[in-house]
């Protein structure tokens, strides 16, 4: 079986063909670093790094490229309202600067906690004005531009296709214009889906980050960040973006124009600038989509503040207990966040850890964290039985079905049932599953095989007093006191797991 994707260009299931044989090169829109990460943002980043692994399991050579916005992300994405950059800097009396720094290393913070693989390159966009700059030159060579009220725009109906990824009907915006507010609102703009490439301070006289450019003192529009940096570093044509199912009408529709309205004649007959859209679904509150401009949301490890939201940590998950309650859907599937939801992910993933440990112990096998899967170099299946071969030939059919987790996930569960299977060869299957998977299944369960070792640590008396009184209070119904001593133990860094001899706990 090959690799299948669903391409949101034509809305079909495809087999992946990359440009280059062996090599794939892919651009994944990242976060606008003006607030911590909320847990519906990080979907898009676990299932970012599903496909990469997924395509190292595969074989593939890989170059992963992925931006920081810390400029010009307004908080609409039609060129209205603030920079989100600046009103936060305003907010919390910081600089812009400082805002995006603080920002971006707890965005790389949670991402490491999720055990996602870095991209081979972060860039951020105002390290890249010139590139931008430049793009937007050709694009007003090429007759796509106009000047309106100081700033620069790009000239949709001089773009054939404009609209073809999102199926916007361009006759049907211009004769609703007048009645969506939504739609018309600059009123510089000659048609609805016009959008600026360049502001200069006509529009925001008091910009923090401003930059000289042919078409005065200003900052680029968000769209224009995307295109510039791709292109530098995967090429004109490259083979897969990636991105919420939030990019689809705006910022991704606009991605394809700026890009192919730069292209000359020969790059055009070269194909388009990418040939396989992918995109994630929303994860969904019970009041909708995660948000936060009402600042009540939630985060993986980092409280929001202000008592208007909380941290999963804080309520005694492992930031992969909920990469796990990711995986358990389809990346193409609204996901509904619950603590039922979440519950069951801890629960299943402390069951396969303590499985694992239990299964080693017994075989006094020692346990070895995964290596990831180099890019380039496929799996090696050697000296595996006929039946290790199905497991993974079905774990590898449901990766190469459009990353259908689900599907992935329960081979573990299956492995781990099969008491045919000899324990070092189940072992050496869960291993490779976990290298794509990336639960830290055999990290975890290494620390429990056989108990550990707390000998050294001055704090472990105390430590199993205060699991045992936990114990004693779940039996006595007493959760609240549970609770307390749960919180106390994750404030203190310490994860308890539950094993068929008792729980057993470690520091992180």
């Amino acid at each position: 079986m090959a690799l299948n994707l669903f391409n949101t260009m034509g809305r079909t299931l495809e087999e992946f063909k990359p440009i280059r044989e062996g090599f794939v090169g892919f651009y994944g829109c990242g976060p606008t670093v003006y607030n911590y990460a909320h847990i519906g943002n990080l979907r898009a980043y676990v299932f970012l790094d599903t496909l990469d692994k997924t395509l190292s399991y595969l074989g593939y050579d890989i170059k992963h490229v992925m931006n920081i916005t810390d400029v010009g992300h307004l908080t609409g994405d039609n060129d209205n309202g603030e920079d989100k950059m600046v009103k936060t800097a305003e907010e919390r009396h910081q600089s812009v600067l400082e805002i995006a720094n603080y920002y971006t290393d707890a965005f790389l913070k949670d991402i490491d906690s999720l055990n996602i693989r870095r991209p081979d390159v972060i860039c951020k966009a105002t390290e890249h004005i010139g590139e931008m700059i430049g793009l937007i030159k050709k694009l007003e060579a090429n007759g796509h531009t106009y000047m309106a009220g100081g700033n620069l725009y790009f000239d949709t109906s001089t773009f054939a296709d404009y609209g073809k990824l999102a199926n916007l009907n361009l006759d049907e915006l211009k004769e609703g214009a007048g009645k969506r507010k939504e739609v018309v609102i600059d009123s510089n703009k000659r048609h609805p889906t016009d959008f600026v490439l360049w502001f200069t301070k006509s529009k925001f006289e008091n910009q923090a980050m401003t930059w000289d450019s042919p078409w005065g003192r200003g900052y680029p529009g968000w769209h224009i960040e995307c295109s510039a940096m791709s292109m530098k570093y995967l090429g004109k044509h490259f083979d897969i973006h990636t991105g919420g199912v939030d990019h689809i009408p705006v910022h991704h529709t606009n991605e394809i124009a700026q890009s192919e309205g730069s292209f000359n004649e020969k790059e055009k007959a070269e194909g388009p600038c990418v040939n396989y859209w992918l995109h994630n679904e929303f994860l969904i509150l019970e009041g909708g989509k995660m948000s936060k401009s009402n600042g009540k949301f939630i985060t993986l490890q980092t409280p929001p503040g202000e008592g208007k939201g909380f941290a999963l940590t804080e309520k005694g998950y492992d930031p992969l207990d909920y990469r796990f309650f990711l995986l358990g859907g389809h990346y193409r599937k609204p996901l509904v966040f619950s603590f039922n939801g979440m519950d069951s992910a801890k629960n299943g993933r402390a069951a396969i850890i303590s499985k694992t440990a239990s299964l080693a112990s017994a075989a006094n096998i020692v346990l070895k964290k995964p290596l990831p899967y180099k890019k380039g170099q496929a799996d090696n299946r050697e000296n595996l039985s006929e039946k290790a071969n199905a497991y993974l030939d079905k774990f590898k059919a449901a990766l190469e079905d459009d990353l259908s987790t689900p599907v992935a996930l329960s081979q573990v569960n299956l492995v781990l049932k099969d008491s045919d299977l000899k324990p070092q060869e189940a072992i050496d299957l869960i291993t490779r599953m976990d290298s794509v998977l990336s639960l830290g299944i055999i990290e975890a369960a290494s620390k429990i095989a056989g108990g550990p070792d707390h000998s050294s640590d001055p704090e472990a008396a105390e430590i199993d007093a205060l699991i045992a009184e936990r114990i004693s209070a779940k039996k006595e119904k007493n959760f609240a006191r549970a609770d307390e001593i749960r919180n106390e133990l994750t404030a203190r860094g310490i994860t308890v797991t539950d094993t068929p001899n008792g729980p057993v706990w470690t520091r992180k």
